[in-house]
């Protein structure tokens, strides 16, 4: 009997991931809580834009509010939704996740704690994903990294799932390339250190990755908040793990593994692709900066040490959520004058 599988959060990468799935005859049901993206794909379907094909796809697709009446139990519950909105989607997937089922978060930051907080460590497993994508319009989604660039690491967190990465494995296989890790918070974390360096700071220019590291200044201002979050990784016992596809002796005895990273990053997601904080700027939305900046200011704060570069970055973020300022080049210099503070 094929699996059951949810995918709760059908945003950019949930659709990008759900259309995989659906095209290779998975049985896959997709819950979301924007309205008017679900509605156009009820009446059009999903198509999925990509550099090389267009993809198009006939969906079942739900309101959060249908979620009740559903009457179905999952064996696999893909999580996709913003890392800040990750315990009540939890909350309000559990009733609905198989006693032996599994939730996979499929999500920047990290959330494993508040996962398994919820649904427990033997419906859990950690995953750690490389996945560029865009949604403005709804039913469309542009996808930066198909799955020939699309990377996703897989570990179990408890012993009752050792081995079962393997089943998700053969679920994600369809979506891109898969490795198996046995530190899969440590890699989680190594995601978080490229996060620091490629989501606020760009976002904060209004740029892409591709245009600011063009800026005089900036790809060395977004090392050095790698190096931060890398540096308090490993002191809470983070070690360095190869992630994006990479091996071992690729991030091994390496002094340029955070040049490794965004190079790796920018090969794959290409040129004219727009991060997740860009996005969430331009349309005025709530980003996950607090989450990944942001910890490792707490992270450090813990530690008695000072995170200044990521420090300014949250900042400099409040304030365009907040409309007291705009994304533009001179946050830049705004921000390294805060850093040097």
């Amino acid at each position: 009997m094929s699996k059951k599988i949810a995918v709760l959060g059908t945003g950019a990468n949930g659709s990008s991931v759900a259309a995989d799935l659906i095209r290779n005859g998975h049985d896959v049901t997709m819950i979301d809580q924007w309205a008017e993206h679900v509605e156009t794909m009820r009446a059009k379907g999903l198509t999925i834009r990509m550099p090389d094909e267009d993809v198009h796809v006939e969906v079942d697709a739900y309101h959060l509010s249908d979620l009740a009446t559903l009457n179905r139990h999952f064996d696999v519950v893909f999580l996709l939704v913003k890392a800040y909105d990750t315990r009540w989607a939890c909350e309000i997937i559990k009733p609905y996740l198989k006693e032996d089922g599994l939730l996979v978060g499929i999500q920047n930051a990290m959330m494993l704690d508040d996962i398994v907080d919820i649904v427990g460590p033997s419906r859990t497993i950690g995953c750690v994903v490389e996945l560029s994508s865009e949604i403005f319009t709804p039913g469309e989604v542009q996808r930066n990294t198909p799955p020939g660039h699309t990377w996703f690491g897989l570990g179990s967190i408890h012993e009752s799932t050792e081995g079962r990465e393997a089943e998700i494995e053969e679920l994600l296989k369809h979506a891109g390339k898969v490795s198996i890790s046995p530190e899969i918070v440590a890699a989680k974390w190594m995601k978080l250190v490229v996060n620091t360096m490629c989501l606020g700071p760009f976002a904060m220019l209004g740029l892409t990755l591709y245009e600011a590291v063009k800026l005089p200044g900036m790809k060395d201002f977004a090392l050095q908040a790698g190096t931060e979050a890398l540096s308090v990784g490993q002191s809470i016992g983070h070690e360095i793990q190869p992630i994006f596809g990479l091996t071992e002796d690729d991030v091994k005895d390496t002094n340029r593994l955070l040049e490794k990273l965004l190079d790796k990053l920018a090969a794959d997601i290409g040129p004219a692709a727009r991060d997740c904080v860009l996005q969430d700027h331009l349309k005025g939305r709530y980003s996950e900066v607090d989450l990944i900046n942001g910890l490792v200011v707490e992270e450090s704060d813990k530690l008695g040490r000072r995170a200044p570069v990521n420090a300014a970055i949250t900042e400099i973020t409040r304030q365009i959520q907040a409309g007291e300022r705009q994304p533009g080049p001179e946050n830049l210099a705004l921000a390294q004058e805060m850093a040097r503070a």
